[in-house]
This record gives structure tokens, C-alpha cells and sequence, in this order.
């Protein structure tokens, strides 16, 4: 019985929650994400302690963030992005290199071991994609060059946070396997580059074959949704998150997807990515400000790496003018959940101490509660000419 009311309460409590304070938040003119980010920050177990992190919650959240990727995928054509793949490239070399460093130092300065100063660096490295992505979804601005940049820089991004982790994982070992961990990278590269340059091709000359013979009512989407749990799949196996397969099985259906498959992708994404927002909140955790060192630590961190992410991927993107390097800077400043599987493996691993996990997740979730705002600045002067622009470019 148990069991059984958990599923209904969980997602009543959150879902509501979320979209309560989504539509607060859009009345006084601010990004709902943020909203919805509080929402589970406010029913969590530090504040009025109504919903704890929980499976239920934690696949929900899962589902949620490969269904927004998959969707911004299907607006994002690969041309695009291999268009911008030099600059991309440069932006996530320069986002991983600084962020990583400057955590470690500051975390070596203020007296913490070696090792969990490192991990510390680790976590700082990766974006989280979802939380830029959904705003500039939400503003009709996926098409924009900048826009362009943040997500293939991100996919960069999480193949150079994959082997920084597994490098830092290797150490806290005891020794990192410097072949196995190559390899890793590699295939990870290979399995981005072949998808992102033949599968829009691919899918183009096959899913009308196979539509044709369908019988289902709904036959593009039960096509679709094949491919982004397949894709998904076998990015996990490639070495790199679920949601870059996702992403890129969304942009290989992107110059092929009916308006019918669009409209019943975004009502599934309005039902579970509030989870995966309201999920970010959930963990926020306290512990960052139990004493005056560990909040001073934490202070330093969130200011580190917001700025390190802004400075380097910006410095990445300067060849393309200041404005469109600014709002590159801003997109890949959110950490979300990435950082704070980091922190979580750091911890298990038993080379974190509770403290300086707590730092990280407020760090996770300070970076992705101000690059909303943050992105709405830097937008601000985009317009719809623009996005046609680089449309007829593209």
C-alpha cells in the first residue's frame, strides 16, 4: 500500500510545486526554471522537508532531462553544429581546463587534502546542458549561432569531463590506467562525430521505410521514441551521458519529424522535466553552511566557478565577437546534476568528506539558479531576425 500512494504523492507534490512556482516566477518576469528549481529546494528535506530525493524521483528526473534534450535535438540541425565545431571545440577545452584548476587550487589554498582537492576540480568541469538549453528553448532562440556553440561545446564538454573523471577516479585508486582511459575517449569522440555527421542522413533514407510499413496510429512517434532509448543506450556503453544520445538522436530526426511528432515530444517534456528541475533543488543540502570555514569554502567555489566557466569559455568563443562570447560564457556556466555526480562518486569512494560534498551540490545548484537570469541579460538583444539569419546561413 505503501508503495502505491509513494508514486502518486511524489509526483503530485513535486509536479505541483514546480509549476506553482513557474507561473510566480513568469508573472514577475523571471525564467521559470528558476521557479521551478526552488520549488524543490523549498519541499526539501532542508527547508519544509515535504518530499526527500527518492528512485521514484531520481528516474523521473532521468526521463525528464533525456526528453528535453531529445526535444531541443529535434530544433538543432546537424549542420549547424558541425558548422561551429572548431569554435566548440576551443570553448570546451577552455572550460574544462580553467574550471578544473581553479577548484583545485582554491581547494588546495584553503588546506583540504590532495585528492579531494582535485575531485573538487572534477566537479567543477562539466555543464549541464539542460537547464541552458531550456531556457533558450523556451525563448524561440535554439537557432542562434551562440546557441549553436553551447551545445556542441557541451557534447565536447562531457566527452573531456568523462576522461577527467576517470582520470581523477584512477588516482583516488591508486593508479590510473592511462590506455583504458584513451580508448574511453576515443570511442566516446567516434561515437559523437559519426552521429552528429551521417545520422541525420541515415535516418532520413530509413524511417520512411520503416514507417511505411506500420500499421500503429502513432507510428513516428513509436519510431522516434525507439531511437532515443537506443541512442541513449549506446551512449551510456560509448562512455558518455544518456542525454548526449538523446540530443543526438533528436537532431538526426530534426529535418524529418512531423509537426505531429514536435507537439506529442514537448507534452511529454512539460510533464517530466519539471522533475528534473525540481530534482536539482531536492538536493541542495545545508551541510555547505554548518560552520564559518565550510561556508567561506563555498562562497569561493560557486564565485570560481561561474567566473572560470564565463572567462574560459568566453576566451573560447572570442573569434566570434564579444556579444555572442559573453553569452556563450553564461550558457556553460550550469553545473546541475553533473557536478553532483561527481561529488557522489568522490563521497562513495570515501575521498570527500561530507562537507566539501555539500559544497559541491550547493555549487551544482548556485551555478544553475543564476545562469537563467544571467541568460536572459545576455540574450536580451537577440531577435527573431537573427534567429532567421542564421537559419538561411544554416
Amino acid at each position: 500500500m505503501l508503495a502505491s500512494v509513494q508514486i502518486p504523492l511524489s509526483m503530485l507534490v513535486v509536479f505541483a510545486s514546480a509549476k506553482l512556482l513557474s507561473e510566480l516566477f513568469e508573472r514577475f518576469g523571471q525564467p521559470g526554471i528558476v521557479g521551478e528549481i526552488l520549488a524543490g529546494i523549498l519541499i526539501g528535506p532542508h527547508v519544509l522537508g515535504w518530499m526527500a530525493p527518492n528512485e521514484i524521483l531520481d528516474i523521473l528526473s532521468d526521463l525528464g532531462v533525456m526528453f528535453l534534450l531529445f526535444r531541443v535535438g529535434l530544433e538543432v540541425k546537424a549542420s549547424q553544429l558541425v558548422k561551429v565545431g572548431g569554435t566548440a571545440l576551443l570553448v570546451a577545452v577552455a572550460g574544462v581546463v580553467l574550471p578544473f584548476l581553479c577548484g583545485w587550487g582554491i581547494s588546495a589554498l584553503w588546506g583540504e587534502p590532495e585528492l579531494e582537492s582535485i575531485f573538487t576540480g572534477a566537479a567543477m568541469v562539466a555543464t549541464s546542458v539542460g537547464i541552458t538549453a531550456q531556457v533558450l528553448a523556451g525563448r524561440g532562440l535554439l537557432r542562434t549561432r551562440a546557441a549553436g556553440v553551447i551545445l556542441a561545446a557541451a557534447v565536447v564538454d562531457d566527452v573531456l569531463g568523462l576522461i577527467v573523471l576517470a582520470v581523477v577516479s584512477g588516482l583516488a585508486r591508486g593508479a590510473a590506467n592511462y590506455v583504458d582511459i584513451g580508448l574511453t575517449g576515443l570511442l566516446a569522440m567516434g561515437f559523437v562525430f559519426l552521429l552528429a555527421k551521417f545520422g541525420t542522413r541515415t535516418v532520413k533514407h530509413v524511417v520512411p521505410r520503416v514507417r511505411s510499413r506500420l500499421n500503429l496510429p502513432e507510428g513516428d512517434f513509436a519510431i522516434a521514441m525507439t531511437l532515443l532509448f537506443a541512442l541513449s543506450l549506446l551512449a551510456v556503453y560509448a562512455g558518455v551521458a544518456a542525454i548526449i544520445g538523446a540530443f543526438l538522436a533528436g537532431m538526426a530526426l530534426s529535418e524529418s519529424a512531423e509537426p505531429r511528432l514536435q507537439d506529442m515530444t514537448s507534452g511529454v517534456s512539460e510533464l517530466l522535466v519539471p522533475f528534473f528541475l525540481a530534482g536539482i533543488g531536492l538536493h541542495f543540502d545545508l551541510s555547505a553552511f554548518a560552520t564559518a570555514s565550510t561556508l567561506g569554502l563555498a562562497g569561493l567555489i560557486v564565485l570560481a566557478a561561474a567566473a572560470s566557466k564565463f572567462v574560459g569559455c568566453g576566451l573560447g568563443a572570442a573569434g566570434m565577437g564579444r556579444t555572442d562570447a559573453v553569452r556563450v560564457g553564461v550558457g556553460m556556466v550550469p553545473r546541475g546534476e553533473v557536478g553532483m555526480v561527481v561529488a557522489q562518486i568522490g563521497l562513495n569512494m570515501g575521498v570527500i568528506a561530507h562537507s566539501v560534498y555539500g559544497i559541491i551540490v550547493f555549487m551544482s545548484v548556485a551555478t544553475t539558479l543564476i545562469a537563467p537570469p544571467l541568460l536572459k541579460l545576455a540574450f536580451r538583444q537577440a531577435t527573431r531576425a537573427e534567429e532567421e539569419i542564421v537559419a538561411r546561413l544554416g
